[in-house]
Formats: C-alpha cells, sequence, structure tokens
C-alpha cells in the first residue's frame, strides 16, 4: 500500500511531539521544545514513568495470553514500542496503532516491523472519531476475541467538552468480554497546585489543551469494568510481578480493568 506523504504544521505543537522531546527524541520542533521546556521540573520523568508503565501494562496482558493490541495515541516510536514488548512473550500478537499526528506517520515503517509471526499496522485516526478508529482496527484485529485497549498519556488532552467518557464506552463496547482498557492520565489531585497550574498554562500557551483529573472522575472511565490489582495508583506503583517501587512526585494515575 502505497502512502502519502503527511504534511506536518511545524507551526503548531502537539502533544506526541512534545512527549518525544520530553523523552529525549528528536522528532519534534522548536514549538514543541518551547512547551516541554517551559514545563514543570519533572515533567521528563513523568514521560519515561508514563512510559515504564505502559510496557508493565501490556507485558501483563500479553502473558495473560491478549494476542491483540489497539494502542491509540501511539506517539513517535521509542524503542521498545508495544509490539516489540508483546511479540517477545506471544510473536503471533497483531497491533493496530492510531495517531492523529502526520509525523508518526512518517514513522509508521519502524511500527510496522512486525516479527514474522504476527502483524502490525498503523492508523491515522482521531481518538474523538472512536468509530471509525474501530472500523479500521476490524481491518486487522478480529474484534469477537479479546483485545487489549490502551490509552496510554491521551485522556488528559481531552478535556470534557470533547465528552472522553463516551468516547471511551464506545471503544470498549466495540470489544467482546475478556478485553482489558489500559489508561493514564494526570491526576489534578495529588499534583501540588503550581505544578498543575504551570503544566496547564504552558501546554495551552502552545495550542495544547489540558484536562487533569481526580481519581474519582479518572475512576469513571472504568464504570461496568473490573479494575486490575493494584487499581488506580500513581504509574510507578502498577506492577502485578513484584513490590512496587515508589517513585516520588509522579502525579499520573494508571490502571488496567477487564470488560466482563
Amino acid at each position: 500500500m502505497t502512502r502519502v506523504k503527511p504534511q506536518v504544521d511545524t507551526s503548531t505543537s502537539h502533544p506526541a511531539r512534545v512527549y518525544d522531546c520530553l523523552l529525549g527524541g528528536k522528532d519534534n520542533y522548536p514549538v514543541d521544545q518551547a512547551v516541554a521546556d517551559a514545563l514543570p521540573r519533572g515533567s521528563a520523568e513523568h514521560a519515561r514513568q508514563n512510559r515504564a508503565f505502559m510496557h508493565r501494562a501490556v507485558g501483563w496482558l500479553a502473558h495473560e495470553g491478549i494476542d491483540q493490541f489497539l494502542d491509540i495515541g501511539t506517539g513517535i516510536p521509542t524503542e521498545p514500542n508495544l509490539h516489540q514488548i508483546v511479540q517477545d512473550i506471544t510473536p503471533r500478537a497483531r497491533v493496530v496503532y492510531t495517531d492523529n499526528d502526520p509525523i508518526v506517520l512518517r514513522h509508521a515503517e519502524a511500527l510496522l516491523i512486525s516479527r514474522p509471526e504476527g502483524a502490525t499496522d498503523y492508523v491515522e485516526a482521531d481518538v474523538r472519531d472512536p468509530e471509525a478508529v474501530v472500523g479500521h482496527a476490524r481491518g486487522l484485529l478480529d474484534l469477537t476475541r479479546p483485545v487489549g485497549l490502551s490509552l496510554i498519556g491521551l485522556l488528559h488532552f481531552l478535556p470534557d467538552e470533547d465528552d472522553p467518557y463516551t468516547i471511551v464506552r464506545t471503544l470498549v463496547g466495540a470489544l467482546p468480554a475478556g478485553s482489558y482498557l489500559v489508561l493514564s492520565q494526570a491526576a489534578s489531585d495529588i499534583a501540588p497546585p503550581e505544578f498543575a497550574r504551570k503544566g496547564a498554562e504552558e501546554y495551552e500557551k502552545g495550542g495544547i489543551p489540558i484536562q487533569g483529573r481526580t481519581g474519582e472522575e479518572f475512576r469513571r472511565f472504568f464504570d461496568g469494568l473490573d479494575l486490575v490489582d493494584p487499581g488506580i495508583v500513581p504509574v510507578p506503583e502498577w506492577t502485578r510481578d513484584a513490590p512496587a517501587h515508589p517513585v516520588a512526585d509522579i502525579y499520573l494515575y494508571g490502571a488496567v480493568a477487564r470488560v466482563p
């Protein structure tokens, strides 16, 4: 399939490129670097801990037998990527990546290098059109079988006016019983007010709306689902395989839940 060369708007910052900058990547522009540089101290460690949470969560799902994944808000490839984590455990795993930043499409080839037994695909789509995302995912995934759905570090870029609860319900509603939902979200009730204020202010200066949520607000995304232990916790504390080693001053909630 021939992919159309994407047009990247380098005059406006984008969450995927700011995240790449925080992780020490090179696939970003001055507008993104300006946002990253102005964020509160510790923001880069938040990005690293968020990614480490993703590694642990999807690795656990693969060990549990999940061999299909839909990753929304993929971001710019940073090894190990989700498919590398899960295919190391289950080589036949199939992964669909989705993002709405054209620069991610430029790196799609890196995301599509699957183990021979498995498969990967990339879709340029916006989570605010969940039906379209699901429609594209059906091209690779069998939605009659359990799927691991991940939205890592994405929800806080969906303010309430985007109706994120309905978006998540729509995505989960397309999945069969035995599927899992993996989420992380900026935590407004454990972050110091100055940290939260400055973070929101700097993102908004870059044209990126952001909204932290309390633990109870975050829990609403899991209504009707079965939370997996340890439940809703700061992302460094989410682990299934070993005692957690808390990392101080990380203001991101993470959780995994099973679709009953």
